[in-house]
């Protein structure tokens, strides 16, 4: 049984995760802890999964090498020197990723692919949201654009409902007599949670260190 600290339980990653737990007895994990702004819970744990704020990110990272438990981060708009704290990490297994979608993480794949074939086209990005997102861009957006080397400030976003995560890339041919769109749509809030559970029990069996979506993907193959 793996025990779970999750940090910013009340959000509605902190929540969906929780969920999920309590209705999959056979994944073994059990949540044991509890932390948020006007929350805290506490009991053993080997294990920190934060999806919070960045200042909430970096706490629990403290907390979890205090404590000698691994630690999943999926809070978006980190500070660069704390991801380079996270990457030089080697006393625990940190996980960290922007987006912790199994999709998005192919879909990024399929960019890369896509931005060689039409490397002459002219790229736009579009990303849409939930209205109570804090953050535009979001931190999903910015990594597609890294991926695809397409300037941040050009990204245009909506925040409108309770849209999960939409995020668009259009190719534009230079006489704009074509276009291709490729398009990542999250159905379900839920995708993102499982994502997070399933890359959790993947992370437990790992060796101290730094892992993302990379080392993820190639050690389940």
């Amino acid at each position: 049984m793996i025990n779970i600290l999750i940090n910013g339980a009340n959000g509605k990653m902190g929540r969906a995760i929780a969920k999920i737990i309590a209705d999959n007895p056979d994944y073994n994990l059990k949540i044991t802890a509890r932390r948020d702004n006007n929350l805290r819970e506490d009991g053993p744990f080997d294990m920190v999964i934060d999806f919070s704020l960045p200042e909430g990110a970096a706490s629990a990272f403290e907390t979890a090498k205090k404590n000698k438990a691994a630690f999943l981060t999926g809070t978006t708009n980190l500070p660069a020197d704390f991801i380079e704290q996270l990457k030089a990490e080697k006393s625990i297994p940190v996980f960290y990723s922007p987006n912790v979608s199994i999709g998005v993480y192919l879909f990024t794949k399929l960019l890369k692919e896509a931005d060689k074939l039409f490397a002459a086209y002219n790229k736009s990005m579009h990303e849409i949201h939930h209205d109570q997102k804090k953050d535009a861009p979001s931190g999903t957006a910015k990594s597609l654009a890294a991926a695809i080397d397409f300037p941040i400030e050009k990204i245009t976003y909506e925040r409108t409902g309770q849209v999960p995560g939409t995020h668009s890339v259009k190719f534009t041919s230079a006489y704009k007599d074509e276009e291709v769109t490729l398009t990542h749509r999250a159905v379900d809030r839920s995708l993102f949670a499982y994502s997070a559970i399933i890359i959790a029990r993947w992370l437990a069996r790992q060796k101290p260190g730094f892992y993302n979506m990379d080392n993820f993907a190639g050690g389940n193959k």
